[in-house]
């Protein structure tokens, strides 16, 4: 038997685990316990992941024309051929069988089809002569601010996979939303808040939450959801007194470094101590800014707060809330519209003239309103409006008021932020059918949004899975007509 005494290691230092005996020293361990040349690498590295989890790394390709988007999201699938993009020879043949050639975004003919036209009258608006029909009387107001695209194309007539598309540029979902891409990329005015703000009313569209997520890009860039109805964000009333609050955000901070130090740097960790710090902010900011009753009774009427229906009183809080995010310095905000029915709001396979005017009813007057609103407290031209849904509607139908999913050519608008105003983009065919001039496809639009945020869409990537990601894949041109 040896007489040598039994060797012990050495007692470790870590704080999480005093006491503990030390692990053999590992090639991280000789890297973290080197100095000079191999701690400042190290040191490098966790620097480096820190800078991509900060809510400002605003970018600078070349001169912004805008600092703040505004999407206004019609899901469900707005009808184009009742809206923005009259056809007279869809009335001229309304009734008779629907004849036309099929392409791979559109379903093959059926003997049971018949053109529909449409039940609203177009005419010629302001001094640009925009084509809007009488289903939006008070955005016909507006019709020299906006800048119409009546050629857009989706990838499949699936509700699911559009919103994805229009969200995050890929259909099959786990990539991050335009939102996320834009806080990721130039972050936020005002680090009181979040970057990426969704003004939800009540109704998660298909394709679930991710059409709001940040997938590989950290979690800070997520959206932050606010409601409509009752309490705007959960827990946004700080249960205990001021000075225990900080005593917690500063004890979690200290564990949460010590274990993001003993990791060698971790997104996720880092992301939740920003998370923290910015819901303590919110709590101080955000029921200020929602609440709107420190607004003038001329505002609260212009966008419609003052109404007595539940949806439209709601969506217009949303729209008036949108602006003072604006104000507040948010960079990205999402406005979902209230589902009525028991599809998608703006999704009628039938009932098209009951639901369609509903609709109509609850997001007309707000939307104008939040345009006539910021243009003349001169915040549109720093304000990129898009108001889109993920397809359109067929001109043709199986029965008498409906019409059915449809992405070979529709119609979506652009307002502010560097766009032109007064102008009509592309054309589909006589019958509403394909588009067939300046064809326009959802990255071309997310290309067209990051430059005029002074963004390069090509340069804003990610690594993950091997390769530099970016929200506009390998696809996408701006579309420079359309720019001011």
């Amino acid at each position: 038997m040896s007489s040598n005494p039994p060797q012990t290691h050495p007692r470790s230092s870590d704080p999480l685990c005093p006491g503990c005996e030390a692990p053999a020293l590992t090639r991280r361990g000789f890297l973290q316990r080197s100095s000079m040349g191999f701690g400042m690498l190290a040191l490098a590295g966790l620097t480096d992941r820190l800078a991509a989890t900060e809510m400002r790394r605003p970018l600078a390709h070349f001169t912004p024309r805008a600092k703040h988007v505004i999407f206004l999201f019609m899901e469900g699938g707005v009808s184009h051929v009742d809206t923005f993009d009259p056809k007279p020879e869809l009335t001229k043949r309304h009734g008779n069988p629907a004849k036309w050639k099929p392409d791979k975004r559109s379903a093959a003919m059926s003997p049971s089809r018949k053109w529909l036209k449409s039940p609203w009258a177009f005419k010629q608006r302001g001094e640009s002569g925009l084509w809007v029909s009488d289903l939006f009387p008070h955005i016909a107001s507006v019709a020299d601010d906006l800048c119409l695209i009546r050629s857009v194309v989706g990838e499949t007539p699936i509700h699911g996979a559009q919103n994805l598309l229009l969200h995050t540029g890929r259909s099959i979902g786990s990539a991050p939303s335009m939102g996320a891409w834009i806080s990721y990329g130039l972050g936020t005015e005002n680090e009181q808040l979040p970057s990426y703000v969704l003004l939800n009313n009540d109704w998660v569209p298909n394709g679930g939450l991710q059409n709001f997520g940040s997938a590989f890009l950290p979690a800070t860039h997520q959206a932050t959801m606010i409601r409509a109805k009752g309490t705007p964000v959960d827990n946004i009333a700080p249960a205990d007194p001021p000075i225990l609050q900080r005593a917690k955000l500063d004890s979690l901070r200290e564990q949460d470094s010590a274990v993001t130090a003993a990791l060698n740097g971790s997104d996720a960790i880092e992301s939740a101590i920003r998370n923290y710090e910015t819901a303590a902010h919110m709590q101080t900011i955000v029921p200020s800014l929602c609440d709107v009753a420190g607004e003038s009774a001329a505002t609260l009427k212009l966008y419609g707060v003052d109404r007595i229906d539940e949806k439209e009183h709601f969506y217009a809080l949303q729209c008036l809330r949108a602006r003072r995010l604006i104000e507040a310095g948010v960079r990205f905000i999402e406005i979902t519209c209230p589902n009525h029915s028991t599809v998608g709001p703006w999704d009628q396979h039938s009932r098209l003239k009951e639901h369609h005017e509903k609709n109509a009813s609850i997001t007309d007057q707000p939307v104008t309103a939040l345009i006539t609103d910021l243009k003349a407290r001169g915040l549109l031209d720093d304000t990129l409006i898009l108001w889109a849904g993920e397809m359109g509607r067929t001109p043709h139908s199986a029965g008498d008021d409906g019409r059915d999913h449809h992405v070979s050519g529709y119609s979506i608008w652009m307002a502010g932020g560097g766009i032109r105003a007064g102008m009509t983009y592309g054309s589909t065919d006589v019958m509403g059918m394909s588009a067939v001039e300046n064809t326009v496809d959802i990255h071309d639009i997310h290309a067209t949004i990051l430059h005029q945020l002074g963004v390069d869409h090509e340069k804003l990537t990610f690594r993950f899975g091997g390769r530099d990601m970016r929200l506009t894949d390998v696809r996408g041109h701006v579309i420079r007509d359309l720019l001011a």
